[in-house]
């Protein structure tokens, strides 16, 4: 069995087409959708995430505003430009790029972000809006992870998903999409005794942990999804994620690459949640 491939690339540009014609329409309308996208700080990985979202922008026809600023920068300071912001009718999304440094407090600042202009899904009013189904934003990731298995036909319903790491912007968030779609969820840690035990049981395996080979061909029931959302390097520095691609392909029924899987669909959904973001805006 050699894993059919899940082309966020190609996916992406399908559904970049709508951004671009909503765009256009909310545009003609005099509401043109804008994002402002912070960045403190000179994380070399966080420099390439923000310039792709940019990029987007520019691409489709939205308006974009580009803070950047260094390590110096005052928790005062990045609180202060949030509020103009929240304020400023032109900007209908508000990013403040992940890591801060440490003398800035992420919770404080991220809950400083309007509700309305969220767009990434992390204030606490989205959060707790996703427990009932009905947040005004959906976290990215996990939107665009969604989007990879139904364009897929892949079932969710009634299916087992495993989700490697419990993090508040990946991994807890999707699995609690997956549960509000019917699945049967296991959420897994760095403490979880025996990870493979669950993981060879599951239907459909969702990554995101940030270590390089995390998951292997013995841990896979033949013909399951494996979704990798993980970002590393290989010994020879080019991306990969946490799945042992090679050899998970040969068991795997679907199977997503990194790169060109999920960090392209994660782009497209901040686009799409910045235009509705407008579209609220517009009335």
């Amino acid at each position: 069995m050699t894993a059919r491939i899940i082309d966020g690339l190609l996916l992406s540009k399908q559904l970049r087409a709508t951004v671009a014609q909503r765009t256009a329409a909310l545009t003609a309308r005099g509401h043109r959708p804008g994002l402002a996208v912070l960045l403190v700080g000179d994380n070399a990985a966080s420099q390439i995430y923000v310039r792709n979202k940019i990029k987007a922008c520019d691409n489709n026809g939205l308006y974009s505003v580009y803070d950047r600023y260094t390590n110096e920068l005052t928790e005062a300071d990045l609180l202060a430009r949030i509020t103009v912001l929240n304020r400023d009718p032109q900007i209908h999304g508000i990013l403040v790029q992940l890591p801060l440094p440490p003398h800035i407090n992420t919770y404080k600042i991220i809950e400083t972000i309007a509700p309305e202009k969220d767009v990434d899904g992390f204030h606490v009013a989205n959060v707790s809006a996703l427990i009932t189904g009905k947040p005004l934003f959906r976290p990215c990731t996990p939107s665009g992870v969604l989007k990879m298995l139904e364009w897929k036909n892949i079932p969710l319903a009634g299916a087992h998903a495993v989700v490697i790491g419990r993090s508040n912007i990946v991994g807890k968030p999707m699995a609690m999409m997956l549960v509000q779609s019917d699945a049967t969820v296991t959420i897994c840690g760095r403490k979880t005794q025996d990870l493979a035990a669950h993981t060879r049981i599951a239907d459909i395996i969702i990554t995101a942990t940030g270590k390089r080979n995390l998951v292997t061909a013995n841990m896979i029931k033949p013909g399951a999804t494996v979704i990798d959302i993980g970002i590393n390097r290989d010994d020879d520095g080019k991306l990969c994620g946490d799945v042992d691609f090679a050899s998970v392909r040969k068991v795997a029924g679907y199977i997503t690459p990194v790169p060109g899987g999920v960090g392209p669909m994660t782009i497209t959904m901040l686009l799409l949640n910045t235009i509705e973001a407008a579209n609220r805006a517009a009335g």
